[in-house]
């Protein structure tokens, strides 16, 4: 029961904390911002205009084409999350192998 009162606390810590996003002008963007909720700050942003891109806090009324925007921390990088097409053929062909 201790770990549920745990697990609840965190939760409602780190959403009070606010979002984290990447901030820069340029490419090689590693400086995170945690932006201020109280602004209305809530989503990260990247937009990219003649090949300079710039990575910031927005506000989610402001989020229009050719502006892309997102609502967790430090999603608007630049390293893709999807998994590579070899590793989803391996597992494929290991489970196919075992079962």
């Amino acid at each position: 029961m201790h770990f549920y009162g745990a697990l609840i606390l965190f939760v409602t810590v780190s959403a009070a904390c606010g979002l984290t996003c990447y901030q820069c002008v340029g490419k090689g963007c590693t400086d995170t911002f945690t932006c201020p909720a109280s602004s209305g700050l809530d989503r990260c942003s990247s937009i990219d205009v003649n090949g300079i891109v710039t990575k910031s806090c927005m506000n989610s009324a402001l989020c229009v084409a050719p502006i892309t925007c997102c609502s967790t921390d430090l999603c608007n990088g630049a390293t893709p999350a999807a998994s590579s097409i070899l590793l989803l053929m391996a597992s494929s062909a290991i489970v196919t192998l075992f079962l």
